[in-house]
């Protein structure tokens, strides 16, 4: 477990971590958490307190949308609010060029590229949430007010 804290997209995450609060912790898992009931189960937490980081490609860029864990993002609500004709799921190469990160570690924070980000209100059901944090066998805790102003997202209507 101690080589995962030196793979470089969790060192990213636990920088932003650190820079914003010192309080915010990263944890190693046993199990991976590289889906949301995965993780669920290594935390003993409902699945919807797990936050599942997905990045939606538009015709011109890129957004990330952090999404409760029983939820789906609808991409006809991002579509809407971003006033975006195409609005798709990125592909694996995708995610790990603009993100840093290999799908199942998309963290929210410590992103290679300056991203806009959308938080699904479901989110705000639980008063502890758990994100990627670079690697599927490590994650953070926070609340989601923190997570709004550590990722500058924007709280909205994102899912189904």
């Amino acid at each position: 477990m101690y080589d995962l804290l030196n793979k470089e997209s969790v060192k990213r995450v636990k920088s932003s971590l650190e820079s914003f609060d010192n309080s915010l912790k990263i944890q190693t898992l046993s199990q991976s958490a590289r889906t949301a009931i995965e993780a669920s189960k290594a935390l003993g937490c409902e699945v919807g307190a797990i936050v599942k980081s997905l990045l939606i490609k538009t015709e011109s860029t890129y957004l990330l949308c952090l999404i409760s864990g029983d939820k789906k993002c609808s991409l006809k609500k991002v579509k809407k609010l971003t006033s975006k004709k195409d609005v798709c799921m990125a592909n694996a190469d995708d995610v790990k060029k603009i993100t840093g990160f290999t799908i199942g570690g998309v963290s929210p924070v410590g992103l290679r590229e300056n991203l806009d980000i959308m938080i699904d209100k479901q989110l705000q059901r639980y008063e502890k949430i758990y994100a990627a944090a670079g690697h599927p066998n490590v994650i953070f805790q926070i609340s989601i007010d923190k997570l709004i102003n550590i990722t500058n997202g924007e709280l909205m209507d994102i899912s189904e």
